[in-house]
């Protein structure tokens, strides 16, 4: 289907690619890897058309098509969303024009007198449309309302609608939800075209291709396995290399000593010639010897912060006449790391947001005791100082051993060698992200707020990350679609839809594996599928009939007077809390008094020893409940 023949491309006199040569066949579905600047979106332009190499050529059947989904698009304004759509099939009759099927396309097709080929495709569009995450009130928005995000969503459905015969996707998953990207999948696995994919998902790489081509200094190594099996073989493959690498650099140490040692004597001149000719002729190896993922990233202690860092009740967000959510109640725990997942736009930033204090609300929303919140968002990266190095920046906030490791962490994050010294202003968006991500894990914090980490970073990074927040002794809330880095790291899961935040305990697969339960819970009702939805509160009166349904048993019973009893104690540790941070701050007030001579009145005393006693009955009372727990 398309043959790579022996090509090369260079930048500024730089090979990226060197010799290379491979066949994509119908039905491949194979994954581009490699460290960033390998040379993998690149590979994607030269495929697309849109780079010429340098040298050699690439030859594709007659009548093939190609869909290409770039990191970075132009978008053009002046259409709705179904407008853009589909202009990418041949005009079609004016009934197309506002056409949307809610039922089969045949019976549309009767309705309106179109072609079943022409019902089909507006059926087909709608299941794209709508398993990208959009909804059907979207159908008919500008697209100049959407965000970046969402424009992408908008240009990968175009695509898909082709059905081209190759597919050319770069970083498909870094704005989808997790049901989109499991919506892609399927997708992805049953459509029938050949797919050359880029992505830092492992988990998406390895439900979607079955062969992995990595690319380092230049060449490729072709493997017909997806990626976890590929990273065993390429790590047989890499000692292979080492040795022989290892072995060429000792063989040539010791010719350069005899040619250095006989070089003046004639008795041995020819035998000199000989190996100095050997030399020029010997093809050096190289071997990527750089390897982070071993690379060790510990966060400084975390300030120890009470039982309880963060307490929701009855929390409710509304913007305008539009609720986000609503009912959330929830308690995450010290030391818990909690995922917050859902479809973009049903307020998992936004109670981040209200928990970081920059949003008002209705309800209770309490941080506990000492909390000390480190947070991380895509604006973080606009706050950084433009003047100072990379180095620099993280070297003012690095601190104790870890200043020690500040190049190695770089070079972890992609920023190692000559780039340490880049100024911030000169870096992309990504690599401000980057940066950003870095300086905050190494400010001592005891809750890590972090939204859609992992976004810039490719695979190595993650995992020194992920490992990283592993050996956190702190408290997590993590905002992510990345199921592979959620996987072994989170034990809590809160789902945000249908107007509700809904608690699931367990890890990401356990979230994943009951939502497959409840589709099938849903099917039972037999509600029909393609009825649109009339408000969010049908979502949140079927969620809650699917919670009540034992509303009349016994368990149930003790259940709910369990978690009434339970949120009631943690509202009582809340309190106290509170009024042990208040009674430390009078402490602190008044001992600052008394170190005035002219202050030491037996009235101050007397506070300061009521203060010192009030103290130790909340920390007694404190003791007591936190024992109970």
């Amino acid at each position: 289907m398309v043959s790579v023949e022996h090509l090369s491309i260079e930048f500024s006199s730089r090979p990226i690619l060197d010799d290379i040569t491979f066949l994509i066949n119908p039905r491949d579905r194979v994954a581009l890897v490699g460290k960033n600047g390998a040379g993998k979106t690149t590979l994607l332009r030269l495929l697309a058309g849109v780079e010429t190499p340098t040298a050699g050529r690439i030859s594709k059947m007659g009548d093939l098509t190609i869909g290409y989904l770039p990191q970075v698009m132009m978008h053009v304004d002046g259409k709705t969303l179904r407008e853009d759509v589909m202009s990418v099939i041949a005009p079609r009759s004016d009934s197309l024009e506002n056409a949307s099927l809610q039922d089969g396309a045949s019976a549309y097709s009767l309705e309106t007198g179109i072609s079943g080929e022409e019902a089909r495709f507006i059926a087909e569009m709608d299941r794209t449309i709508i398993g990208l995450g959009f909804e059907r009130k979207d159908f008919d928005r500008p697209c100049s309302e959407f965000s970046g995000g969402w424009r992408m969503r908008i240009e990968l459905a175009k695509i898909l609608l082709q059905h081209p015969d190759l597919l050319l996707l770069d970083e498909p998953t870094n704005h989808l939800d997790i049901e989109s990207i499991q919506w892609l999948e399927e997708f992805l696995k049953t459509n029938g075209s050949a797919l050359v994919l880029v992505s830092h998902d492992r988990a998406f790489l390895d439900n979607v291709t079955t062969r992995t081509i990595e690319i380092t200094l230049g060449r490729i190594y072709d493997y017909n396995v997806p990626y976890t099996q590929f990273k065993v073989l390429r790590q047989e493959r890499h000692e292979q290399q080492v040795r022989a690498y290892q072995n060429q650099q000792k063989m040539i140490q010791e010719t350069e000593e005899f040619i250095e040692r006989f070089r003046y004597k004639a008795t041995k001149a020819v035998q000199v010639q000989s190996r100095i000719k050997q030399l020029e002729k010997l093809e050096r190896l190289e071997v990527d010897m750089e390897d982070n993922s071993r690379l060790s990233l510990r966060f400084p202690p975390a300030p120890r912060s009470g039982d309880f860092p963060v307490i929701a009740d009855d929390v409710r967000k509304d913007f305008g006449e539009h609720m986000v959510f609503q009912h959330a109640t929830f308690t995450i725990r010290r030391g818990e790391k909690v995922a917050f997942v859902g479809k973009n736009g049903e307020g998992k930033t936004t109670l981040v947001r209200c928990i970081m204090g920059q949003l008002d609300h209705f309800g209770t929303l309490k941080i506990g005791h000492n909390v000390k919140i480190g947070y991380f968002a895509q604006n973080q990266a606009a706050l950084l100082d433009g003047e100072l190095t990379v180095f620099q920046t993280i070297d003012h906030v690095a601190v104790g051993d870890i200043r020690t490791q500040i190049r190695n962490i770089l070079g972890a994050f992609m920023f190692g060698g000559e780039a340490s010294e880049k100024k911030v202003k000169v870096l992309s968006g990504g690599e401000r992200s980057r940066l950003a991500m870095i300086r905050l894990l190494l400010e001592p914090c005891n809750l890590l707020i972090l939204d859609e980490p992992t976004n810039h970073l490719d695979m190595q990074s993650k995992d020194v990350l992920k490992a990283a927040l592993k050996e956190f002794n702190g408290t997590v809330i993590c905002v992510s679609h990345d199921r592979d880095f959620l996987d072994g790291l989170v034990d809590k899961v809160y789902e945000f839809g249908g107007g509700k935040v809904k608690e699931h305990l367990g890890g990401i697969y356990d979230f994943l594996r009951s939502k497959r339960i409840d589709s099938l819970q849903e099917l039972e009702k037999k509600t029909p599928p393609n009825l649109p939805c009339k408000g969010r509160n049908n979502v949140h009166d079927q969620n809650s009939a699917l919670e009540g349904r034992s509303g009349g048993s016994a368990d149930y019973a003790a259940q709910k007077a369990a978690a009434a009893a339970r949120r009631k104690k943690e509202k009582q540790i809340a309190d106290i809390e509170a009024a042990i941070a208040k009674l430390e701050q009078e402490q602190q007030d008044i001992e600052a008094l008394l170190a005035d001579v002219a202050h030491q009145t037996s009235e101050n005393f007397q506070r300061y020893d009521h203060i010192k006693r009030e103290m130790e009955q909340r920390l007694y009372e404190w003791e007591i409940l936190s024992e109970e727990e």
